[in-house]
């Protein structure tokens, strides 16, 4: 559905003009394809390419007599055309246009949903580039686990959206068929040859097999593979949201001149951004569910699905599209503070360099388990005294018997952790 959402290409994708124009566009495509087969006339065709148009007011005042969107649709067309619509949708049911003409609208939305994450994409990539060696501590559980950098974090993100890029890729080619294979898809009143002529016409493929309608697992395809788009969206907002907390504050949304964070507290600057991306991922996992549920209807269709389709097919793609370009600028304008990132690093006292302790003991002969031990008792030591924990270790007689002072000391070097960072950069950007 239209609304604050909408960005202006995404919305006209769904407004009433272009979805009732892809209507046109299919009975069109259809009597061409039954001229070439030699079942209606060509000058025929030729009269109703000249004169179709349509009125959306005048459709939907039709409609409220007839009931029927496409029968208004075509009541409407005849009025225009003249004698010769009575070629128009000849041997066809409703569902042979809605699902053929859905397709092509889903077709439209999806290519631009693709460019929007290539673009989400280069976004990420330069502020992974500009990032590559700013350290920071990593967590694991929220706690400080070992230092990464934050481009890193950033690679991480390009690299799910790599995947996500594929997956809607795969999902444009599930979603690009359609149908004109009448009541029930048997080619009982139009031949299999202006089916596959007139999808031919529309880039369209056509269904190796329908029923009244083009099966659902299609269609529930796309709108999962929104729902992952929009998971990776809100995992990187979430991020975001943890990083931007007073108690962390190591990368925050852009704050604007003249923007206000709270009514009541003049010193707030909330991630207000990261939080709308949250809260839209929930509605496209919502459509997700709906589509699934769309899959098994009554024989060879019931009318179900539609009402579902006619909600989710504009509201996920307009959202997907909408969290894309949002998310795209609070990442390019995120205000980063690497100082702070360094400062947090150091708030636990050494503690992150616990496991190369535990790796050298166990090099140097030590059963793990009591190597693990000796480090875990001095590692208790600094989340209850605060003593660094590089002063507990050279206190440590039984450890000092293993590792001698240099090689201690060499331990808390923070390069050692990200000596791989150039290697694993080249793997996620190399194309």
């Amino acid at each position: 559905m239209i609304n604050r959402y909408t960005r202006p290409r995404m919305g006209r994708i769904w407004e009433a003009e272009n979805r009732y124009a892809k209507w046109l566009e299919v009975e069109i495509a259809a009597c061409e394809a039954m001229a070439e087969e030699n079942i209606i006339p060509r000058e025929a065709v030729g009269n109703i390419k000249k004169k179709a148009r349509f009125s959306v007011e005048r459709i939907l005042e039709i409609e409220e007599e007839t009931k029927h969107d496409v029968i208004a649709f075509l009541t409407n067309v005849e009025e225009y055309v003249g004698p010769d619509s009575r070629y128009i949708h000849l041997g066809l049911t409703s569902s042979d246009v809605l699902d053929t003409s859905f397709a092509l609208l889903l077709k439209e939305a999806m290519t631009l949903i693709i460019t929007d994450v290539k673009e989400f994409m280069a976004v990420l990539r330069d502020r992974a580039m500009e990032h590559k060696n700013t350290v920071m501590v990593g967590r694991s559980h929220g706690i400080h686990a070992e230092p990464i950098t934050f481009g890193f974090k950033l690679a991480v993100w390009y690299s799910e959206m790599k995947r996500n890029l594929l997956r809607l890729e795969a999902a444009l080619d599930v979603i690009s068929f359609g149908k004109l294979s009448g009541a029930v898809g048997t080619f009982a009143n139009i031949p299999p040859e202006v089916e596959a002529r007139a999808c031919r016409k529309l880039g369209l493929r056509a269904a190796p097999i329908s029923t009244q309608i083009i099966q659902r697992d299609r269609h529930a395809e796309v709108f999962t593979t929104l729902a992952i788009v929009a998971g990776t969206l809100e995992k990187i907002a979430v991020e975001i949201r943890h990083l931007q907390r007073t108690e962390v504050h190591e990368a925050e949304e852009a704050f604007s001149k003249g923007q206000k964070g709270s009514s009541a507290m003049p010193h707030k600057k909330n991630p207000i951004g990261s939080e709308n991306i949250s809260g839209l991922a929930r509605l496209v996992r919502t459509n997700a569910v709906a589509a699934l549920e769309n899959m098994p209807l009554w024989h060879e269709r019931d009318i179900s699905h539609s009402s579902v389709e006619r909600v989710i097919g504009p509201d996920s793609t307009i959202l997907v599209d909408f969290m894309l370009h949002r998310l795209g600028n609070i990442i390019r304008n995120l205000v980063v503070f690497p100082e702070r990132m360094i400062e947090n690093l150091q708030k636990t006292g050494g503690l992150i360099f616990s496991q190369q302790v535990l790796i050298r003991l166990a090099e140097k002969g030590l059963e793990r388990q009591k190597a693990y031990v000796m480090v875990q008792r001095n590692a208790l030591r600094v989340w209850e005294e605060g003593t660094p924990f590089k002063d507990l270790l050279l206190e440590d007689r039984e450890i000092g018997k293993y590792l001698r002072k240099e090689e201690i000391e060499q331990i808390f070097d923070l390069s050692y952790h990200l000596k791989h960072v150039d290697k694993i950069f080249e793997r996620v950007f190399s194309e």
